[in-house]
């Protein structure tokens, strides 16, 4: 995520930080293997803004202000990246203000779940290609969202898999889903429902829409001109996408890149997340290979902090990157290879 710098030295700047959420404040560090923060922001009596229009062209921002009216800004990646942050943001101001300690993973106590129910198995199963929720394309509101599915859709999968005995069963199962960020809210009213109050609620509505957290979801304007034609290479359906640190072909240092996966055609595009520019450049997957490595030739120590991967391209060319976890790299390895694979 990145945040807009303002002090003596340097004004308006946007730098790359590693945030953490905790119970009263949002601090951020310059590396994630810092041990401590370069700061911390307050959230008692704070106020959130999203999405915030401070800085005309630059989207995806959203900003903090202080009981003491300091305003902070950060920018996300992506739009569901955003979502995600201002929700819990939101959720812990309302825990403070209300006088309880804010907790993201307190689902079971907060609403009663069974000992005996494995959110991460449910999910699993939900998930499954043949037996599943199925992920459609639906439009509402003019938009087009893709790879989601809708509230009824699934209180219904859980009733017909037997996971529930009735609505209200399906419902806190899925509600325990929503608030373990095993499922994401994609329309408004969706969204809506999730920030209400302090506990997030799933809707059992068929205009409210969500998405598995890991799938290749994103959201579309609505077009009626079927004229318009799209760039080859960006034709294929988001897989992935997220920030990454890519080391440079020609100085060999390294920078934050935002980075989307397309498959068929198999395409990852890099962007400079601080700017909403064109891409400056892409990565031909078809045939490629990818690799976990611990090792980069003509890299500094100090420059590298682990979780390293590397892609080759039919064509020999070697491309260096950086995951923040051990769990991030070997996720994105997995969808690498997979459109690789499949992908034209």
């Amino acid at each position: 995520i990145e945040r807009e710098t303002n002090d003596k030295l340097v004004l308006n700047s946007w730098k790359a930080v590693w945030v953490v959420l905790s119970d009263d404040g949002v601090e951020f560090y310059k590396k994630k293997t810092d041990r401590s923060p370069k700061g911390m922001i307050p959230l008692k009596g704070a106020i959130i803004v999203s999405p915030c229009q401070d800085f005309g062209k630059r989207t995806l921002v959203f900003k903090i202000t202080t009981d003491k009216k300091h305003d902070h800004f950060f920018q996300a990646s992506h739009v569901e990246e955003r979502e995600f942050w201002v929700k819990d943001i939101k959720r812990a101001i309302n825990c403070i203000q209300g006088g309880k300690r804010f907790a993201r993973k307190s689902t079971r106590r907060s609403i009663r779940l069974p000992d005996a129910v494995n959110l991460t198995e449910l999910y699993t199963l939900m998930k499954d290609q043949d037996d599943g929720v199925k992920e459609l394309k639906l439009e509402q509101e003019h938009r087009i969202f893709n790879h989601c599915f809708t509230g009824v859709t699934v209180v219904e999968w859980l009733i017909s898999k037997e996971k529930a005995r009735n609505r209200p069963e399906a419902l806190m199962l899925a509600t325990g889903l929503l608030n373990e960020g095993f499922l994401q809210p994609a329309g408004d009213l969706a969204k809506e429902g999730a920030e209400s109050g302090e506990q997030t609620a799933f809707l059992d509505e068929t205009h409210a829409l969500y998405y598995f957290a890991d799938s290749g979801f994103f959201c579309e304007g609505y077009s009626s001109d079927e004229d318009v034609l799209v760039k080859e290479e960006f034709r294929g359906n988001i897989i992935k996408q997220g920030c990454l640190l890519k080391q440079g072909h020609r100085r060999k240092n390294w920078k934050v890149r935002k980075f989307i996966l397309r498959d068929d055609p198999a395409f990852m595009h890099y962007y400079d997340p601080t700017k909403d520019d064109e891409p400056l450049g892409s990565i031909h997957l078809r045939g490629s290979v990818v690799t976990a490595v611990e090792y980069v030739p003509d890299a500094k120590k100090y420059d590298i902090d682990g979780n390293l991967f590397e892609i080759i391209t039919s064509d020999e060319i070697h491309y260096f990157l950086q995951a923040a976890t051990t769990e991030e790299r070997k996720e994105w390895i997995k969808a690498i290879q997979a459109v690789s694979k499949s992908g034209k």
